[in-house]
């Protein structure tokens, strides 16, 4: 999942097509911040190249990051060389302290291979939560929301590299299967051609409410922000 090639994609493409970390950390914080008024650290969970970490810094206070990919980690390293960043599972991963808030977005929750991983997922964010802190999720489509056969292209230009990039998604039982085609072309390689493939769970808005009172969170479902998606927030009882 994301090497050094997909990394540098997946960072170009959304470094030039202009997303806008900041505006979605403020959705996040404001709901966020009237759950847990004074709220001041945050773990980003799936991170990616760290496009949220800065605007969290600022919104909340103290920013932590965690990923499973080394490549994606290690760009975000070299823009926030003083945010302390993890190689980590977020299905299962353990830093040994709580935040008041813990982040997981970009649907990143989608790529659990099925319900139990959604439940191991949610449990491992609720251990990084401080009592009375708020765990937010941006999900993956929803089965009725999924558009089957979508298509979707661009091409960007990036330092000195230029990429075209063609995805096709399509249902897979109960999942989506994204098959993306990359051309890179350089002055110094030419032109390459990479494939991809990111199969992502297409959950219930029940089903991972459900999730999030199986890990001890009380949830509540904020519909249309983001990407249309909606955000998932769950409070950890507590003070």
């Amino acid at each position: 999942m994301y090497g050094a090639d997909s990394a540098r994609f997946y960072e170009a493409q959304h470094t030039a097509r202009g997303k806008d970390y900041r505006a979605e950390a403020e959705v996040v914080a404001e709901h966020v911040l009237r759950l847990r008024p004074g709220a001041s650290s945050v773990l980003d969970v799936a991170c990616g190249t760290g496009g949220h970490l800065d605007p969290f810094g600022e919104l909340i206070g103290h920013v932590e990051g965690v990923d499973l990919s080394e490549p994606m980690l290690a760009i975000a390293r070299h823009k926030h060389p003083g945010v302390a960043l993890h190689l980590g599972d977020m299905r299962d991963f353990r830093l040994g302290r709580v935040f008041d808030v813990v982040t997981c977005l970009f649907a990143s929750i989608g790529y659990v291979r099925s319900a139990a991983e959604l439940d191991r997922t949610l449990a491992c964010l609720a251990r990084h939560t401080a009592e009375g802190g708020v765990v937010a999720v941006e999900p993956w489509w929803f089965p009725q929301t999924y558009l089957d056969r979508w298509v979707s292209a661009d091409t960007v230009k990036w330092e000195d590299t230029t990429v075209a990039r063609v995805a096709h998604t399509v249902r897979d039982g109960d999942a989506s299967r994204m098959e993306v085609h990359y051309l890179e072309a350089t002055p110094e390689g030419g032109v390459r051609h990479l494939t991809e493939v990111h199969r992502a769970m297409l959950f219930t808005r029940e089903r991972y409410e459900e999730g999030f009172r199986r890990a001890g969170l009380e949830p509540r479902y904020v519909p249309e922000v983001l990407s249309g998606r909606g955000l998932f927030l769950g409070v950890r009882p507590g003070r």
